[in-house]
């Protein structure tokens, strides 16, 4: 008898299985058609030699980010000669030029497919037409101009306040949500303009985790990024500091031995990188998010949802997990921001929610960012889900799981230890 009761829970647990296993059926049919920058060394490699030799550069020239930087490809006659382009097309990017700047560093133009227009790669960093035929967004979406308190803080909530350090970046992505401030020149900020902003943050006890961010603050030496985290740890009332850092995604050549050793000096430090789809993730990214995540600092992404780059939920899937193999914790996804210049990557929420629908429950939590929309004019992030919480009893709620199924759950009231000990 007992032997009969194991069988059939087997029996049971084998249907389940398989039950379980239908409902991924889609992922799997369609995730080796996502293109994955893990599985790209070879074609990577050649385009870096083609590079190299436009450039007149060498292999180690190309493992130096600051020959990186100064090899930053931001003109049409530079970047055809990289990859393919029409009449029109090279027209556009001048015109564009002319209003919005653009530079692309040799590392992530190696990433580029030559032919494909709508290769994920080149729509996040070469310019079209659209970006100066777009009239209906807004130049400053989040009123960062007016959470300025002091030096180049933006402040929005209670207990935590970003610096802005400098306007300058590897790459200058397409979507960009300042690029009120890049300018056509690079600028950090003033040492004068630091003090002002750590000066405030020593004055108001409240503020325990301080943001640096741009542009990107990894393009600042690494002397001078010391100094601001130094100046930080001396705060007592600073509890955590965090970087916001495109550099891993656009010019891993950034993250060098010593910059991690010097980091690890100001623990906790956490970084959040900006990985859009998996064809970002190289082995070149991941040697860089190994030396990070080997020095103790914690690893997120906050990718942002884009049309026609990663508003597909086997492409935001397939990210996630691959972020997670150069051990990168998915941490947001923010819906586009109406800037003035980007609005044709902007979707619809509901294009979000379908991602949120299609992980939690068919993929692990920890590839599971929260999506989230950020209010306009600075009123903060507001996480957006799928409706799980169907009603409300007295003594109950009504829930649906993942798999669609509704159920009763019992609602108890919580009791007062106090009382009944």
């Amino acid at each position: 008898m007992e032997e009969l009761k194991i069988s059939e829970k087997r029996k049971v647990s084998l249907e389940r299985a398989e039950e379980l296993k239908s409902r991924i059926e889609d992922y799997l049919d369609e995730r080796d058609k996502v293109a994955k920058g893990l599985e790209m060394t070879d074609e990577f490699t050649a385009a870096k030699e083609r590079i190299l030799k436009i450039l007149g550069g060498t292999e180690e020239d190309w493992n130096d980010y600051k020959w990186q930087l100064k090899n930053r490809i931001s003109d049409v006659k530079t970047l055809e000669k990289i990859i393919n382009l029409s009449e029109r097309e090279r027209g556009e990017i001048e015109k564009v030029g002319k209003n919005f700047r653009w530079a692309i560093s040799p590392y992530y133009a190696s990433l580029m497919d030559p032919d494909d227009r709508f290769d994920p790669i080149r729509l996040l960093s070469v310019p079209t037409v659209l970006e100066v035929s777009d009239i209906d967004g807004d130049m400053d979406p989040m009123g960062e101009e007016y959470t300025n308190p002091a030096g180049s803080i933006t402040r929005r909530y209670p207990d935590r306040l970003i610096i802005n350090v400098t306007n300058e970046c590897a790459m200058y992505c397409r979507h960009c949500q300042r690029r009120r401030n890049i300018g056509q020149k690079d600028e950090h900020k003033s040492t004068d303009v630091i003090k002002e902003s750590i000066e405030y943050i020593r004055n108001n006890e409240e503020i325990r985790d301080v943001l640096i961010t741009g542009g990107d603050p990894l393009t600042i030496p690494d002397h001078r990024l010391e100094w601001i985290l130094e100046e930080l740890r001396q705060i007592p009332h600073v509890e955590i500091i965090r970087i916001g850092s495109r550099t891993p995604v656009t010019m891993p050549q950034r993250i060098t031995d010593e910059l991690a050793n010097m980091l690890k000096k100001y623990h906790p430090i956490y970084i959040n990188t900006h990985f859009n789809h998996p064809k970002e993730i190289t082995e070149e990214a991941k040697k860089a998010c190994e030396k990070l995540a080997n020095a103790g600092i914690p690893l997120g992404n906050q990718a942002v949802l884009l049309n026609g780059i990663n508003n597909d939920k086997y492409v935001m899937k397939a990210l996630n997990h691959e972020l997670l193999k150069i051990r990168v914790r998915p941490y947001y996804i923010f819906h586009a921001k109406h800037v003035r210049g980007t609005t044709h990557f902007n979707t619809s929420v509901d294009d979000g929610i379908e991602i949120m629908e299609y992980l939690r429950g068919y993929t692990s939590g920890l590839a599971i960012p929260t999506y989230i929309i950020n209010a306009p004019k600075g009123q903060g992030k507001t996480p957006i889900l799928p409706q799980y919480l169907i009603s409300r009893g007295r003594d109950h709620i009504l829930i649906r799981t993942w798999e669609g199924k509704v159920i009763k759950y019992e609602n108890h009231p919580t009791k007062d230890l106090k009382e009944i000990l």
